[in-house]
């Protein structure tokens, strides 16, 4: 699991760290947003890449291989709601083309992480 001799926190996690610089871009993209979308847009991409971060977090500290998974599942789950919000916000124009797709690129390494996260973990349970 990410060279796990290193590993010692969440915030150790590779996985972690990409995700947690995809919430700050997310803010501060969002702060662009109009102000009607508050509790529209920005609060759905904020809280779905708050929660994808949190997921793996939590998903670090628990001690199955099951329950990892399980949470590292929800990750994805909400890192595919972002890569939605993400081509929403682009099609109505709150984000430029070219902003919205290095997000995206973002969101599609993430995925791929995160995916390694669980067929590592998977590998300790079977």
């Amino acid at each position: 699991m990410e060279n796990s001799s290193k590993i010692r926190t969440f915030r150790d996690l590779k996985t972690w760290q990409s995700g947690h610089q995809l919430v700050l871009t997310i803010y501060k993209a969002t702060k662009t947003f109009p102000k009607d979308e508050m509790f529209g847009l920005i609060s759905q991409l904020r809280r779905a890449g708050v929660s994808f971060t949190s997921n793996l977090a939590e998903g670090f500290s628990r001690r199955s291989y099951k329950e990892k998974v399980q949470f590292y599942c929800t990750s994805l789950g909400s890192l595919t709601e972002i890569q939605n919000q993400l081509l929403i916000a682009r099609d109505i124009g709150y984000l430029e083309a070219a902003t919205a797709d290095v997000m995206l690129e973002q969101t599609e390494e993430l995925h791929k992480m995160t995916n390694g996260l669980i067929k590592s973990s998977k590998e300790f349970y079977k």
